[in-house]
């Protein structure tokens, strides 16, 4: 079985028994011990993505994984909220590595990505026992083809909101729990059916290159993330998007579809989108 690692992730231990409820006030999903791994968000005060990743409960703690460049800030954050909670966490990256599987293997703690179909297996474990995991893109193809886009290679920290991204979809976001960091905006955007920007698919890819604009008619609807094979997650403003006909990216034509998790459409001809 092959193990894809991730060089560009960083694992991290949470445990301790406020650790649950703490997680819960902080983070944007429910958070429980029940093992499903979920899409969760650490928000500024704005409503902003400061890291993304999974979350899962194994072995009596919480196993996170973030991109790499924001490590160091998500762990200075997580301190200031821990305050005086009875919670230890541990940063796992000089000890273990973030791996990724289409299948589950027999090695480390293992969540299923349960974000899509077809999102294969999040593996954490000791570096020692990632000696034979390999360089590959199975992962960047698996969720772009699910249409779900990731920070660091689709966008930047601080630049989306939750549902720029579909975590409103995905379950990355609890609308019921109380207050968390960047609740107020988040729960504005929902309640106001004001999120424009979104997740699309964009197949045909002849040209261009992560952070290259997406344009219609002459007008700049939005922008792509990281190519793999000629296709890319682009967050796009789905209210200037009528059927994705005429798109291009980096001046070649292109095709725009959306995920087909998505409870948005492209905007009626002449009208509004409908994001449901």
């Amino acid at each position: 079985m092959t193990i894809e690692k991730r060089a560009d992730r960083v694992a991290f231990k949470i445990s301790g028994p406020d650790a649950t409820h703490l997680l819960h006030d902080v983070l944007t999903p429910p958070v429980l011990e029940d093992g499903t791994a979920r899409w969760f968000a650490l928000l500024a005060p704005q409503g902003k993505l400061l890291a993304e990743g999974l979350i899962g409960w194994a072995d009596g703690a919480h196993w996170l994984d973030v991109p790499a460049s924001v490590a160091e800030n998500f762990f200075k954050r997580m301190k200031m909220y821990r305050l005086r909670a009875k919670m230890d966490i541990e940063v796992l990256a000089e000890t273990h590595a973030v791996g990724w599987s289409a299948e589950a293997p027999q090695i480390g703690i293992v969540h299923r990505d349960g974000r899509h179909e077809g999102l294969g297996y999040r593996v954490i474990a000791p570096l020692a026992e990632s000696d034979d995991w390999v360089e590959g893109t199975g992962q960047a193809k698996a969720r772009i083809v699910a249409g779900i886009a990731e920070m660091g290679p689709d966008f930047p920290t601080e630049d989306a909101f939750p549902h720029d991204i579909g975590m409103d979809h995905l379950g990355g976001v609890d609308f019921k729990k109380g207050c968390y960091v960047g609740q107020e905006v988040v729960s504005r955007m929902q309640h106001r059916g004001t999120a424009r920007r979104r997740p699309v698919i964009v197949s045909d890819i002849s040209a261009g290159e992560r952070g290259d604009a997406v344009m219609i008619g002459g007008k700049n609807v939005g922008t792509i993330g990281s190519v793999v094979d000629g296709r890319a997650v682009g967050i796009a403003r789905i209210d200037k998007i009528t059927d994705g006909e005429g798109a291009s990216v980096a001046g070649a034509p292109v095709s725009l579809a959306l995920p087909e998790w998505a409870r948005y459409g492209f905007a009626a001809p002449g009208g509004d989108s409908e994001d449901d």
